[in-house]
């Protein structure tokens, strides 16, 4: 064997290969050599003494080939493979970008790049550079991004250098996003065992990884090869997920997760830890979010039952902290705490209006999610009247029953202005829910005239009533107007019968009136006509020149009116 041929002199392998084959065989076969071709002409070339152009793209397959070649010190002094190593520890591994670059080379290079190490230095690499101080960073700190260009001040002959935009503490999440999910899932290990990095940029980071790679829409016609390797992807999010249950994630991120592990068919195991992890944090989420696909023997357009056992869950939490909070500081509620319900009702009342319109809602389920939210979480009622109403025009096949039962979780007196004006307009609520409608409204203008009367007496007196004074008066008031609709009997009957009177009644009060339907109206002129004689002995006690709201003078009743549009705008 000729040791001269520059090629033997540096790869122990061939030297035992050609030595094998001996002097008559012209060929020798390698197999599994990793890099093919093109790494082979490295090491050629290295061996004769060529120039040889390493980088990041090919410096992994080289470092393989020299190891395949057995090029080693042993064989000759600043052999390839030494080469390799000092390329790599003082140029690559001290490059974000190359870093990121040799650890995608190496997937096609395995298990030669695992043996070799290449793969966990260039892991480590990578994550010891997420951990570094922003401030800093002096590469181009992003591999899709450049660096601002600092700004160089100078001042009484001093340099100062500012950066137009500091760099943010998730700068390195969009540049590993292109790695494999197994090299990002070691990634992320790695970067989370140093402890050094907040939940909130992991939380960033996956989120990213997810907007990178998830479709936007799931369609059941997708191959099982496509459809498994999304399954595998949201069990590898979900398991790199914070631990810190309460933070790192957003809500709306979080369902997105769960809506793909449903339709790929996610185990129980990450899907129950979703579950708990938006329980802890459901206010912050939006309606549209809340819409997860129903999955068969479901017959539902949206999983409503997933969506209640959230809710139930947000519920408990709270009240356990609630109950926490209260043995530490005392029996009183915080701000932020009535904030989180109210944002939580809303939520609901929303999600509500959105499944109302599925004609396969039944109406159990729609009751029992809109009970689950207490009534501090609704002081304003308008959503929920909105969803009974939707609700009701979807589904005209109800019967009388169902329709007082699905309205009887609405209070009236918590609607607004003009939520009480559309729904006393409103023929597809029953007749009672109207009645109370109007009812509700007339004690309020009756509460408002009696305050405009007070507020007339007071000036020309000089003197002024105490808070508890108009309560009273007002209770008094209220209290009347009931007795007296509880002597009212609400036929069709007795509209007829006193057909003309309403008419003539309805005259005086049509500028309040004329745009409700035929039935609301009779209802409402029947209340005003009950009312009117109360106020107008309550108006003549207090006040001699005040009259009833239906002898109003022009100037007196535009008057009342501004008056009354006020008042419930203050309590609205």
């Amino acid at each position: 064997m000729n040791l001269q041929f520059p090629l033997l002199s540096k790869s122990n392998r061939l030297q035992k290969l050609v030595s094998k084959a001996g002097e008559n065989s012209d060929e020798i076969d390698m197999v599994d050599f990793p890099g093919g071709s093109k790494a082979f002409e490295i090491c050629a070339k290295f061996c004769y003494g060529m120039i040889v152009t390493l980088n990041a793209y090919n410096v992994v397959a080289a470092r393989c080939a020299a190891e395949y070649l057995e090029m080693t010190e042993d064989i000759d002094r600043g052999n390839l493979i030494f080469k390799i190593e000092v390329f790599l520890n003082s140029s690559i591994f001290r490059s974000w970008k190359d870093s990121i670059i040799v650890l995608q080379t190496t997937k096609s290079l395995l298990p030669w790049s695992e043996d070799l190490k290449i793969v966990g230095r260039c892991i480590d690499s990578i994550a010891s550079k997420t951990s570094v101080d922003p401030a800093s960073i002096t590469w181009s700190y992003t591999y899709n991004r450049k660096l601002s260009v600092p700004d160089k001040i100078v001042e009484e002959g001093i340099n100062f250098r500012e950066k137009i935009e500091s760099v943010p503490k998730d700068w390195w999440v969009e540049d590993i996003c292109e790695l494999d999910i197994d090299l990002y899932k070691r990634v992320m290990i790695t970067v989370k065992s140093k402890g050094r990095m907040d939940g909130k940029v992991i939380g960033e980071a996956l989120k990213t990884y997810a907007v990178r790679w998830l479709p936007d829409s799931f369609d059941d016609s997708v191959s099982d090869a496509r459809t498994w390797r999304y399954k595998y992807l949201v069990e590898t999010l979900i398991c790199l997920l914070p631990p810190d249950k309460g933070v790192g994630c957003s809500c709306s991120f979080l369902l997105k997760l769960l809506k793909f592990a449903i339709l790929v068919g996610v185990n129980d195991s990450p899907r129950e830890d979703l579950v708990k992890r938006i329980s802890l944090k459901l206010h912050e989420a939006s309606v549209k979010d809340l819409l997860v696909p129903a999955r068969p023997p479901q017959n539902t357009l949206y999983d409503v039952e997933l969506i209640q056992c959230i809710v139930n869950r947000y519920l408990m939490h709270e009240k356990y902290n609630q109950d926490e909070k209260n043995e530490a500081n005392g029996d009183f509620i915080l701000g932020h705490e009535h904030v989180t319900l109210m944002n939580l009702g809303k939520l609901i009342d929303g999600y509500l209006a959105e499944i109302a319109h599925d004609p396969n809602l039944t109406i159990a389920s729609f009751i029992d999610l809109s009970r689950s939210i207490p009534d501090s979480a609704r002081p304003i009622q308008d959503g929920l009247y909105k969803a009974i109403d939707i609700y009701l025009k979807e589904h005209l096949s109800l019967t009388k029953a169902e329709k007082k039962k699905i309205c009887g979780q609405m209070d009236v007196k918590k609607l607004t202005m003009e939520a009480s004006m559309h729904a006393a307009q409103n023929e597809r609520l029953p007749l009672r829910v109207v009645v109370q409608v109007l009812f509700f409204e007339q004690v309020r203008a009756a509460s408002g005239v009696q305050a405009l009367n007070n507020n007339a007496r007071d000036t020309s007196n000089s003197t002024t009533n105490t808070d508890e004074e108009w309560e009273k008066t007002a209770a008094n008031d209220n209290k009347s107007l009931k007795k007296q609709m509880s002597r009212m009997k609400i036929k069709d009957e007795d509209f007829r019968k006193n057909g003309k009177l309403l008419k003539k009644n309805s005259k005086s009060t049509k500028s309040g009136v004329q745009l409700l339907p035929s039935r609301s109206r009779r209802i409402f002129d029947r209340l005003w006509v009950v009312g009117r004689g109360h106020v107008e002995n309550r108006s003549s006690e207090t006040s001699g020149s005040s009259q009833s709201p239906t002898s109003v003078a022009p100037g007196d009743t535009k008057s009342f009116g501004s008056s009354s549009r006020q008042r419930r705008h203050s309590i609205s």
